[in-house]
């Protein structure tokens, strides 16, 4: 696949740090992706088990980056086969914390690779849980002594997460690295915000930093009570025999039907 299409490549973001800021979401369905695109949406976030021909299409002239998921891969060379399939679907980036040695062999195979620093929900026991990281001037030197080092082996972004906004404006004047701000304040590169609390359907806790803009979450409970209910219904009309109707049936004309009497046993 060539770069015939019309969304951003890695220098248009590179060239634009420091003139505006991109917008980024996290979704998990066609319908997310292609919503975003139709707002102008510069950038997706969209992890490789739902990541398929049929998203990319729908994420339209969105530069997606593709999560590879720690855990699941394990191997440099589970890394490298999964960040060539999802580049060869039509993937922009790939999002991958594992180790420096497996991201810096996907960065040196040129494919564009994304890390993370701050609070990493994968390795979050290290900087002490589900919480922000930085505070300190001990624990903020650490965060960009790590944005320096993924610098060093060939990274084009990472994902800055719950850090003081201080910190994020400081890392940005000296680093290259396009930072992508999720509860980082207002200096990061690219706003990070998941679908799902800027739709207001959050599952379990919501962050700090999260916005939401509609409330999706009554929407889909009203729709589960209007669900069942018609489920409901339709095992009624299964039971009484009021489902099928003679219009659900497909008819016969009389004469064909004679014939097939007569020619049964």
């Amino acid at each position: 696949m060539g770069l015939y299409h019309k969304r951003l490549t890695v220098a248009d973001i590179r060239a634009l740090k420091g003139k505006r800021k991109l917008s980024m979401l996290f979704v998990d369905t066609p319908e997310e992706a292609a919503a975003a695109a139709a707002a102008g949406i510069d950038m997706l976030s969209i992890i490789d088990p739902v990541w398929t021909p049929e998203m990319r299409e729908a994420a339209g002239d969105c530069f997606v980056q593709v999560g590879l998921l720690y855990g699941q891969l394990v191997t440099q060379e589970d890394y490298l086969r999964a960040a060539h399939r999802v580049m060869q679907i039509g993937g922009d980036c790939v999002y991958c914390a594992s180790s420096f040695g497996t991201i810096k062999a996907i960065a040196d195979d040129g494919i564009p690779v994304v890390s993370h620093v701050g609070l990493i929900p994968s390795k979050a026991t290290w900087t002490g849980g589900f919480k922000a990281v930085g505070k300190t001037a001990q624990s903020a030197m650490q965060v960009y002594e790590h944005v320096k080092a993924l610098e060093e082996i060939g990274v084009f972004g990472v994902e800055l997460e719950v850090v003081p906004d201080r910190v994020a404006l400081e890392i940005s004047k000296r680093t290259n690295l396009v930072l992508l701000g999720m509860g980082a304040g207002p200096y990061a590169d690219a706003q990070y915000l998941f679908a799902e609390d800027v739709l207001g359907y959050t599952r379990g806790h919501k962050p700090r930093h999260a916005k939401t803009y509609r409330d999706f979450r009554s929407e889909m409970d009203r729709l589960q009570v209007e669900r069942i209910a018609a489920f409901a219904e339709f095992k009624a009309d299964v039971d009484t025999g009021a489902y099928p109707a003679a219009d659900h049936s497909v008819t016969m004309k009389d004469d064909e039907y004679q014939t097939f009497l007569s020619g049964l046993n």
